[in-house]
């Protein structure tokens, strides 16, 4: 290590005194000014990464849904999985790191991890569109020549994009071309492959309006659209060139405010869908006649692309093993669908993508989606042999028709990580394969009524959970109180969790109607109040 060069470059990318932050499931996150010392310091621990797995890793400059004033780093691991939990240990420590210190605190990750400094390492670069990423990430660069390490930068590309790519990268394209080039055409040959079976026509099934939130998916799905074929009519609106990032726009806007985004047009009854920030999410919605608003969120994609591959599965005759994984914040009514008239096994983890993402990868086939819009599917290696042995072998034509379909769809879904553009691909060739119109998706169930709600806290750390977060051990008398809440209504669950950055409680309440919700909702956020430390006024109703 040469740490001469360490100390040069160290003093051009100062650490504000005071600071520290915290990596989390998005890597870190904050203003976009006070992240220049962490990016460099990022670079050095990917190439530190890089050196001790002996692979290609990934660092991506990006704040997804956050305002555009903030910014963001995260890594990405050689098979496009996030960071290992025992490195986002070691990024918090470097993060921190007074200036003086930082060498030693290079040497002791090296020492923890048996990183040897001499090998090779390699580190894949991409950025969002903000204002700020573009200087940010030179100062990755910065990081990754202190440590003698290469680079490639992609420049701008989704998150899901530059995941692709390090796993493309890392198994020597067995899972793809490790360029853009690369990724439009998996994806849209595959897209084509399914939607060739399909006999459905009209206007109707092919339009379809996309927010892209002012941000990157409106760059690359331009990009795309050459790929596409003419079945699949995208209008992109909030492209960039006139509003803010995320601003009154994007798939978190839209979930949370369960409201159309600004800068679309929307017409009575026809499909629109919204990608967020950095195009890993999205959500679908539609108008009706009346004027409603309708959202279709993560949980009801989850269950239309379960319904079709339960189809296909069956077709086939293979003992595959398939589950959906979903979080505490899923719809008390979309569990039910899946279990009880899908007859798919359900199982619910804690929140945050690492944690679904681990869950699925136990099953052959594995579904997860937060209700946010963000998931995938995870096919099995064993799974994923068969099912490529049985297109070229299977002479019955039924199952080796049902094994292309699948195959087709292990192609076109991204298995690193929550991809809005696949994802997207995947809901349209499902609903022109099964002839389903928007409206037809939504009536599969009906949502129950539900309200999110956060109580400010003196310190978030007083509540502990269990159950995947949907029981309180501490405080005491805490879970008591939100047991007695809930019986008073009808088809009604709430539960309550710390936040993982900050010092709020987040609550969830669901009931048989929207006042009930609300009422339950509340009346657990003044328990909160009283029984965890709450900050300032009690809540109001």
């Amino acid at each position: 290590m040469d740490c001469e060069a360490l100390r040069k470059y160290s003093a051009l990318h100062p650490k504000p005194a005071g600071l520290t932050l915290q990596y989390g499931t998005a890597g870190f996150r904050t203003r976009a000014e006070q992240l220049d010392h962490v990016v460099f310091r990022m670079g050095l621990l990917a190439i530190l990464r890089s050196k001790a797995v002996t692979a290609t890793i990934g660092i991506m400059v990006t704040a997804s849904h956050n305002p555009e004033e903030d910014n963001g780093v995260k890594l990405v691991d050689p098979l496009g999985e996030m960071l290992h939990p025992s490195w986002e240990e070691y990024a918090t420590q470097l993060a921190n790191a007074e200036e003086q210190e930082l060498q030693k605190v290079i040497t002791e990750i090296c020492q923890n991890a048996a990183v040897n400094l001499n090998k090779d390492a390699l580190v894949f670069i991409g950025r969002d569109t903000r204002p700020s990423s573009k200087k940010l990430s030179q100062s990755v660069i910065d990081g990754i020549q202190v440590l003698g390490g290469q680079y490639h930068d992609y420049g701008l590309v989704t998150t899901p994009q530059l995941h692709y790519m390090v796993c493309c990268q890392n198994t020597q394209g067995q899972y793809g071309k490790a360029t853009l080039e690369g990724y439009y055409e998996k994806l849209s040959k595959a897209f084509m492959e399914l939607i060739k079976q399909s006999h459905c026509s009209g206007e109707s099934q092919r339009n379809l309006n996309i927010d892209c939130a002012n941000g990157i998916g409106a760059l690359k799905l331009s990009e795309m659209k050459p790929y596409f074929p003419q079945e699949l009519l995208i209008h992109i609106y909030n492209d960039g060139t006139k509003e803010k990032l995320n601003h009154l726009c994007g798939a978190d806007f839209v979930k949370v405010h369960q409201k159309a985004p600004g800068g679309l047009d929307m017409k009575p009854n026809e499909r629109c869908c919204s990608f967020d920030g950095d195009a890993d999410r999205i959500v679908y919605y539609y108008k009706d006649t009346a004027g409603h608003f309708h959202l279709i969120d993560g949980d009801k994609i989850a269950t239309l692309i379960s319904i079709f591959l339960k189809e296909l599965l069956a077709k086939v005759k293979q003992n595959f093993k398939m589950a959906v994984v979903q979080t505490a914040y899923a719809n008390g009514n979309s569990t039910r669908y899946l279990q009880e008239t899908l007859k798919v096994p359900v199982h619910c983890v804690k929140t945050g993508v690492k944690h679904l993402h681990h869950k699925a990868q136990e099953f052959d086939v594995g579904v997860y989606f937060e209700a946010n819009g963000h998931g995938t599917v995870l096919f099995s290696k064993a799974a994923e042999t068969k099912i490529r042995q049985l297109v070229k072998e299977e002479k019955d034509d039924e199952k080796r028709e049902a094994a292309k379909m699948l195959e087709s769809m292990i192609d076109l879904i991204n298995q690193t990580v929550g991809d809005a553009v696949s994802d997207m691909l995947v809901i349209e060739a499902i609903l022109a394969l099964k002839g389903l119109t928007v409206q037809q998706w939504d009536a599969l169930y009906t949502d129950l009524p539900n309200r999110l709600l956060k109580v400010q806290v003196a310190d978030r750390h007083v509540i502990d959970t269990t159950d995947a977060e949907r029981r309180v051990l501490t405080p005491p008398g805490l879970q008591e109180k939100i047991d007695a809440l809930v019986k008073k209504y009808k088809l009604s669950r709430a539960f309550v969790r710390p936040s993982g950055t900050e010092d709020v409680v987040r609550i969830y309440a669901e009931a048989d109607t929207q006042e009930n919700a609300d009422a339950l909702a509340h009346e657990v956020s003044l328990a909160v109040f009283h029984l965890a430390g709450g900050k300032g006024a009690p809540p109001q109703p």
